[in-house]
């Protein structure tokens, strides 16, 4: 009777479990999924999503992504008319630099409204997604120069960020600025040029040992004939470039044009696995699991390329929610900015400042250092980008402070951004960390308008009109101690490196600088 009855309530715990479904994942699980596919989650988001399991919550984030930006663009950028640049012996000095100054203007004026974007956003996986696959198609307004290819490649990464990688892939190969960058658009019959052939496949969907030098060539002669309309600043096939020859890609022969040797490349099965661990980097960690990726590379090949389908299975992976691998990436320097805004809950009309903050840490939107992108993860960390880092934050913390600015060493004129722009990594802050002076030698109206932007990035700062203490009143807690490690736990993905100061004696405005300040603010 008594083994009968202990059976009978065993059934029937496990059938309220089952019926009870998963459990809720709880405020440290929904701060991890946030912090990786968004930028600084603030303590309403964390609450929301902590009260869903991890499978509702990814399917809630995957479900509320966008195709395109809220944040309206500017005038110049929706422009359909004729490309126009000063050329050959007849143009003037005057000329040529008008149209300089105009490129470094819009240049400016695109870096604001995407990092505006970032920040009003209500789908920061969408934009997260669209930063990733900008630093995987590159192209650099440096080499471009019209700011307006850079914000029609912008429109198009952002349509497929979360779409189809095939449709992807056909859609970016395409774009205006891709063809400018690697040389497509100067391709012809005869005279192939092979850039693009070999990073299609090195950089976009391959990997180095996976094609020949021969596939580069025969690519190379099947991508002839891809252009741009300089009247529209559209993409147009000229058939009179076009190479129309015999040519065999990957194994596949035939009289094949790009279009063809992109689906010869979507055949190999190579191309899920390289894009997988790139979203595993991305997302997880440093060092992708063999198997598991394989895993999700197949399910990402047989659902035809999905890109949701992948990162479903990336998010949901065992991986993702080890605590060895929490607080192991580092942020990079937009997510820093973007991140830090959104976490204090700060609400800044579009300002250049938060751009210009990002450059000077390494990360200068549209003009990635090189044709591989910016290496990200601790090469985003050297002496003079750490500093950049903690100026910001210090400048954050203390924006109703009356005390010198700390951001003065980020300022930097148009002309220093231009040079920026060009610059590699490495070289970067160093270039952007320049005094709002223009170069010696120059104009008093280069010198007036240099003062003038440092003025803007500064005033941009300024009016960011912190309050510590209000915050982390917001911040859940029956005490004031209580808040001030709610929002520790919410602003550090581990303990903090440096001790903080006692929750019990500290202000909210130290307690929150010195959060700010710590190591461990710069990991996700």
């Amino acid at each position: 009777m008594r083994t009968r009855l202990f059976a009978a309530l065993a059934w029937l715990v496990a059938a309220a479990c089952a019926h009870a479904g998963p459990a809720p994942m709880g405020p440290d699980d929904a701060r991890h999924l946030l912090a990786r596919t968004g930028f600084g989650p603030t303590d309403a988001e964390v609450r929301r999503y902590a009260a869903l399991t991890r499978e509702q919550a990814v399917a809630e984030l995957l479900q509320g992504t966008r195709t395109d930006a809220i944040t309206p663009a500017p005038g110049w950028a929706l422009d359909v008319g004729p490309l126009r640049a000063p050329r050959g012996e007849s143009a003037t000095v005057a000329e040529r630099r008008a149209f300089q100054q105009q490129n470094i203007r819009q240049g400016l004026e695109l870096r604001t409204w995407w990092v505006h974007e970032m920040l009003v956003t209500t789908s920061p996986l969408t934009e997260r997604m669209t930063l990733f696959w900008h630093n995987h198609f590159v192209s650099s307004q440096q080499k471009v120069r019209f700011a307006r290819l850079m914000y029609a490649q912008n429109v198009t990464l952002r349509a497929h960020a979360l779409g189809n990688f095939a449709v992807l892939l056909r859609a970016a190969s395409k774009e205006p600025a891709m063809l400018v960058y690697l040389d497509v658009a100067q391709s012809r019959r005869g005279q192939p040029n092979e850039n693009f052939a070999r990073e299609v496949m090195e950089l976009f969907t391959l990997g180095e040992g996976h094609y020949t030098e021969q596939d580069v060539k025969e690519a190379a002669r099947a991508f002839t004939g891809w252009s741009l309309d300089r009247e529209t600043g559209r993409y147009l096939f000229r058939p009179g470039l076009h190479d129309y020859g015999t040519k065999t890609v990957l194994g596949r022969s035939g009289r094949l044009d790009g279009d063809a040797v992109l689906d010869a490349i979507l055949a190999q099965p190579r191309v899920a696995e390289f894009v997988t661990a790139k979203l595993w980097r991305e997302f997880v960690s440093a060092d992708p699991d063999r198997a598991e990726a394989k895993r999700i590379a197949h399910v990402f090949r047989v659902r035809d390329y999905d890109i949701r389908a992948a990162l479903r299975e990336l998010l949901l992976c065992d991986a993702f929610w080890a605590a060895g691998n929490r607080g192991t990436l580092v942020k990079s320097p937009v997510e820093v900015v973007v991140g830090t805004l959104r976490q204090l809950e700060l609400a800044p009309p579009p300002s250049v400042a938060f751009a210009v903050a990002s450059a000077g840490m390494g990360q200068n939107l549209f003009s990635p250092p090189n044709v591989k992108g910016w290496p990200g993860g601790e090469a985003w960390i050297n002496s003079n980008t750490l500093l950049a880092r903690k100026q910001f934050l210090d400048r954050v913390a203390r924006s109703d402070d009356a005390a010198p600015d700390a951001m003065s060493e980020l300022r930097a004129s148009p002309e220093a951004l231009a040079q920026d722009a060009a610059a590699d990594s490495a070289a970067a802050p160093a270039r952007v960390a320049q005094s709002a002076a223009a170069p010696a030698g120059a104009a008093d109206e280069d010198r007036a308008r240099a003062r003038r932007f440092a003025q803007r990035v500064d005033a941009g700062m300024r009016n960011l009109g912190f309050d510590a203490a209000q915050w982390v009143a917001r911040q859940p807690g029956a005490t004031p101690s209580a808040k001030m490690r709610a929002a520790q736990s919410l602003l550090l993905p581990l303990p903090p490196v440096t001790a903080l100061p006692p929750a019990a004696d500290a202000d909210a405005a130290a307690f929150v600088r010195a959060a700010l300040l710590d190591p461990a603010y710069q990991l996700k």
